[in-house]
């Protein structure tokens, strides 16, 4: 059983799980009608991205256990909704990033930038994985990041560049979110092997191809480059490896309730 695996698609199904749910909070909320549905829709897209990972990692899960003697089979059927709904907070190891709560519409814009930056460069290199299913999967889920790119980067410089309101706004947001994104690029070790065996990424050399593409859009924006991570900027870490904020509990309680309160309940 390659565990380290399983992690990293765990992982890479958390990120996108996580923030769609984060996003979805701007359901009915958003500031007109058009931008509600745009962050709706992104929300949706990643709430697919998370589906596909998750179902890879069922297949692999049940896969391994139906051939351990140890396990006989009986621990249980994975799948999605099981990885989705029925997990504890220390198994989910998404960025702590993600789990933030929205803050006003800059900090949500922000932060879906700094991920889509990201997560465009991460699955730009997944497609050349040796794993053929997360190839497939990045490859499919490159064409929905790339608009969730353009889209919050237009936002950025829309505000950054905006009224004397919403530049001090994202000014504020960038002074918030800025200490969690040093977390991207420091891999933990199911990151490290499943780079090492050609089927993950190294994420650490994706820092540089990141900083270059935020600097060009905040430059835009008239926004200042805070100091990246190695140059003295303090970095929260802790939710790749299941250490996270009393954000994520929040979440889970009400994500799960109804697979905990009546469990193997179906629509």
């Amino acid at each position: 059983m390659n565990q380290s695996l399983i992690n990293y698609i765990l992982h890479l199904g958390d990120n996108t799980l996580i923030l769609s749910q984060r996003n979805s909070e701007w359901c009915g909320h958003g500031p007109v009608l058009e931008q509600d549905i745009a962050i709706t829709n992104i929300s949706l897209d990643l709430i697919g991205q998370a589906r596909s990972f998750y179902q890879y990692a069922a297949t692999l899960i049940n896969q391994a256990d139906s051939n351990s003697p140890s396990t006989g089979g009986g621990r249980g059927e994975a799948s999605e909704d099981s990885l989705a709904y029925l997990r504890d907070e220390r198994s989910f190891k998404n960025c702590l990033l993600t789990e933030l709560t929205n803050g006003d519409w800059g900090q949500t814009i922000l932060r879906q930038f700094f991920f889509s930056v990201f997560q465009y460069l991460l699955y730009q290199q997944l497609q050349q994985s040796k794993d053929a299913t997360l190839a497939a999967i990045a490859e499919k889920s490159l064409k929905e990041v790339t608009y969730h790119l353009r889209w919050s980067s237009e936002w950025v410089i829309r505000l950054g560049d905006g009224t004397e309101e919403s530049h001090e706004r994202m000014v504020k947001a960038l002074g918030e979110w800025w200490g969690y994104t040093g977390e991207f690029f420091i891999p933990v070790d199911y990151e490290t092997a499943a780079a090492a065996e050609g089927t993950g990424v190294d994420v650490a050399a994706l820092q540089q191809s990141w900083l270059n593409k935020v600097q060009e859009v905040l430059q835009e924006a008239t926004l200042p480059l805070p100091s990246p991570l190695g140059e003295g900027t303090y970095m929260h870490t802790g939710g790749k490896s299941g250490r996270h904020t009393e954000h994520l509990g929040y979440i889970l309680a009400e994500m799960q309730y109804m697979q905990r309160a009546y469990p193997g309940a179906e629509w």
